[in-house]
């Protein structure tokens, strides 16, 4: 069984200090990008939620964080995100290597407007 967390701070406080680190900035990239989301645990994992509708999920994982969904994408988006796809709806940013917060914040944007 996954384990339960109260809050977004104590997901990210459950990973090693560089994985928190990189948590910390994708989280505060999304509360840019979206910033009238509440913050809440779903599915045991960070989810950033709209006017009560879940628009964006983060995880960390011993390699890389995650954001899912991917939202629909077009040919001025499509090039910078291909190298990270992981499946249809998943983006896998490796730690290790400078993670693009533009990036993140261009599909947070997106997952917003279509959500609206």
């Amino acid at each position: 069984m996954a384990q339960q967390f109260e809050s977004v701070d104590d997901y990210i406080a459950s990973f090693p200090p560089e994985v928190q680190g990189e948590l910390q900035a994708a989280r505060r990239t999304i509360r840019t990008a979206a910033p009238d989301a509440e913050e809440s645990i779903s599915y045991a994992i960070p989810t950033f939620s709209v006017a009560g509708r879940p628009v964006v999920y983060l995880s960390g994982w011993k390699k890389h964080i995650s954001i899912y969904p991917v939202p629909e994408l077009d040919e001025s988006i499509e090039p910078q995100i291909a190298p990270y796809l992981s499946g249809k709806s998943t983006a896998k940013f490796p730690l290790g290597k400078p993670i693009p917060q533009e990036l993140i914040t261009a599909l947070v944007e997106r997952l917003v407007a279509q959500r609206g």
